[in-house]
């Protein structure tokens, strides 16, 4: 199992986690598998349905027997319980939309990465007190880029990611992360109007080859 550390910087190495659910496991293990042949190297599943647990166990499972360097994590966490579950099921990471000390504590108990959701400098100030090292901004097209701009003046090392209102394309990544973000989270923009896995793997691998030649460069 990888330790927090370890799992932020490779977050921060392949910064474009795909933000994803679905209630059938067959269909979740075609799109990682997918995302995974693209370049994609971060993946968060989220907690959204009743049998999300259960799916996730079975990406678990893929995880270890075909897609060796991909770290899969769990997002729409908001209790310490449901945080303890799905790490015990194996999740890297946990994402939350809002900032609790009860799940920061989890994670810290076990060395998984913890990503809150915050919005104000007071909100992002107290999830970094609490030890995120990431902290997710939700909803990023609420805000806008400039928003993160705003952000840096006061904060300029804190490592952020955005999550809604990134799109699939050079232009938007190029756009916030211009203006400042470390990561970005693509949910339904990613997967729109893309059932075929193939289709998935083509969309991807362009955007993760662009995001590698910028992570030590300028964008």
């Amino acid at each position: 199992m990888l330790s927090s550390s370890e799992v932020i910087a490779r977050t921060l190495q392949a910064p474009l986690v795909p933000v994803f659910y679905h209630a059938d496991a067959a269909y979740a293990q075609s799109i990682v598998r997918a995302c995974y042949a693209g370049g994609v190297r971060v993946f968060e599943f989220t907690n959204r349905g009743a049998n999300a647990f259960e799916v996730f166990q079975e990406l678990a499972k893929l995880i270890a027997t075909d897609c060796p360097d991909l770290v899969l994590g769990i997002g729409t966490i908001y209790t310490a319980a449901d945080a303890q579950r799905f790490i015990a099921a194996g999740a890297a990471f946990v994402v939350q939309p809002v900032t609790t000390a009860d799940v920061a504590a989890v994670c810290q108990r076990h060395d998984v990465a913890w990503l809150p959701g915050a919005m104000t400098l007071n909100e992002i100030h107290a999830a970094t007190q609490l030890g995120a090292q990431i902290v997710k901004i939700f909803p990023g097209n609420f805000v806008g880029s400039d928003y993160i701009r705003s952000l840096r003046g006061p904060m300029p090392t804190t490592k952020l990611m955005v999550t809604g209102g990134v799109e699939p394309t050079e232009a938007s990544l190029t756009e916030w992360f211009g203006a400042g973000v470390n990561v970005v989270g693509i949910g339904s923009q990613l997967f729109k109007g893309v059932g075929d896995p193939a289709a998935i793997t083509a969309r991807v691998a362009p955007l993760m080859q662009f995001l590698r030649s910028k992570v030590s460069g300028t964008y």
